[in-house]
């Protein structure tokens, strides 16, 4: 991308909570959640042909205090099966107190076994499509322990699961404001772009992503 593109940034704020209800969250930090267990590794990146764009997602309402929350779902079922022959979906915004994360389903939409073993492929990107400097840990959170990668085959239409969410570090700092999220099961293999507009989870410190398994963390 050219120099000219800025990454768009909001300072940390804090974020006091009201004894009876959270009307709304007007500061771009106050739902991340510590950052889940496991060190950092290297950051999943999507990167490989055959995107295929999304369709919008839904705004997030404010949840009540304490209450979870399970908004519509954040996608429509992919039209176009990637030439991997595996598309990753993603699911409803999970909202659990401050706390912001979203189940990815990966499905074999071709014709033959897919192998899997590894982590999905996750990707901010900026209002022009440019990669933003979001961090990708392959880690759990509050939503569910990472358990690590299992070699799995996939029969056509078979599915797997990941959980990812918003997380914050200690050292604090700025928080990045993403347009979109590019999805990817694998590096390489064909990749879905999901637009964030409308959706507090735009604001990003971290993610932690799980690694793909047949059922959810817990």
């Amino acid at each position: 991308m050219g120099s000219g593109v800025c990454v768009r940034v909001r300072r940390r704020v804090a974020v006091v909570l009201a004894a009876a209800t959270l009307t709304a969250l007007t500061g771009c930090s106050g739902f991340l959640v510590p950052a889940g267990e496991g060190e950092p590794g290297p950051t999943p990146s999507a990167s490989g042909p055959g995107i295929v764009r999304a369709e919008t997602l839904p705004p997030t309402p404010a949840p009540a205090y304490g209450a979870p929350e399970r908004t519509a779902p954040a996608s429509a079922p992919p039209d176009e099966c990637p030439d991997s022959g595996a598309v990753v979906t993603m699911g409803e915004v999970l909202t659990v107190m401050m706390s912001r994360a979203v189940a990815l389903t990966l499905t074999n939409c071709g014709s033959k076994p897919y192998r899997v073993d590894g982590y999905p492929s996750v990707q901010a990107l900026g209002e022009g499509g440019e990669r933003l400097p979001v961090k990708v840990n392959p880690a759990g959170s509050q939503f569910g322990r990472d358990h690590g990668p299992q070699e799995l085959t996939l029969k056509p239409g078979a599915t797997v699961r990941s959980m990812l969410a918003w997380v914050s570090t200690q050292e604090g700092g700025e928080l990045v404001m993403a347009d979109a999220l590019e999805l990817a099961a694998a590096p390489d293999a064909g990749a879905r772009v999901y637009p964030l507009e409308g959706h507090d989870i735009r604001y990003m410190d971290e993610l932690n992503v799980t690694a793909w398994r047949a059922e959810l963390p817990e």
